[in-house]
């Protein structure tokens, strides 16, 4: 029976625009969809161990490329969009070649991946004549409304199916990565990195392999995130603070667990809007205090995450119960 409760989730997240046509609730699962997918780019590679602080350049690269691309080049985000994730993915194996050919690791190569964060959020800002700076950067709308050339939506229900169509893809893309055998290969690079090329694993080909992967996706979450918001700016999409936050939303949810990032991002992105609502203009930044001091608690109490926390309390009740 509960092989079947995916295809029922699936067919009941697909059929909930088409019931329920409530303009808010759609926007924040929206967020939380697209969000849920850049969470789970990390976690693609933050679970064997490559801690990477610099996700949310990789995120900023996709929504700003794809946004200057329409802007100044005119052409559609189904150019604009693969150019930024050729960008992303050529900006991450830049970085992280020679981090892994000459062993940076550990807090190492977070310490890398940070300043790689921070750069691009100092050259999104430096730029502010053709990136709009700090006030953030709006694309041109289509002049038509909605327009698949344009990639612009005024339904929010075409939104929804596409960014669950993304999410959807993220998860599968995880759990091809969880049984294949790069995942070996990464655990045994992970436990010791001269074991594994002992065995003939190719070490630095192996850790460019995943972190070129969860760049590229990271940057199609940031070229979704611009497409559907339709303003962008360096604190949400780029920066050491996304990063921070992507780490939070992971930890939280269970970096060992598919949907340990979804479950992270449905906490991150309703805090924020409790705050929001609740407090308004006084609340700005307190999101941050919120994560660092949960991070802190969970790291400590809850370290598989609450996703991994409900199952392996499951598996001990099934246990106990035979």
């Amino acid at each position: 029976m509960t092989r079947y409760l995916p295809w029922v989730a699936g067919a009941a997240l697909v059929a909930l625009p088409f019931v329920y046509r409530s303009p808010y609730p759609l926007h924040i699962l929206i967020v939380i969809l697209i969000w849920s997918f850049a969470y789970t780019s990390w976690s693609v590679m933050g679970r064997f161990g490559l801690v990477s602080l610099g996700h949310g350049g990789f995120m900023g690269v996709g929504a700003y490329v794809t946004a200057l691309v329409w802007n100044y080049g005119h052409l559609s985000p189904w150019v604009g969009v693969p150019l930024a994730v050729a960008a992303s993915a050529a900006l991450a194996a830049l970085v992280a070649y020679p981090c892994f050919r000459f062993r940076i690791t550990g807090h190492y190569f977070a310490l890398v991946t940070l300043a790689l964060s921070g750069i691009v959020l100092q050259v999104i800002t430096a730029t502010r004549d053709y990136t709009g700076g700090s006030l953030g950067y709006t694309p041109e709308r289509y002049q038509g409304g909605s327009s698949l050339w344009a990639f612009q939506f005024s339904d929010k229900t075409t939104w929804y199916l596409i960014a669950l169509a993304v999410w959807a893809a993220g998860l599968f893309i995880w759990n091809r990565v969880d049984r294949s055998m790069l995942r070996y290969a990464l655990e045994a690079i992970s436990e010791d990195e001269d074991a594994a090329a002992a065995t003939g694993v190719h070490v630095t080909a192996e850790k460019l392999k995943i972190t070129v992967l969860s760049a590229t996706m990271t940057a199609l979450a940031g070229a979704l995130y611009c497409q559907y918001q339709m303003f962008i700016s360096p604190d949400t999409v780029s920066g050491i603070s996304v990063s921070l936050q992507m780490v939070f939303a992971v930890v939280v949810g269970g970096i060992y667990v598919s949907l340990g990032p979804t479950i992270g991002a449905v906490i991150t992105i309703l805090l924020a809007e409790i705050l929001r609502i609740g407090f308004g203009t006084r609340a700005v930044g307190w999101d941050n205090l919120v994560y660092g001091v949960l991070l802190i608690l969970f790291i400590i109490f809850l370290p598989k995450g609450i996703v991994g926390s409900l199952m392996d309390l499951s598996r001990r009740w099934r246990w106990t119960s035979s």
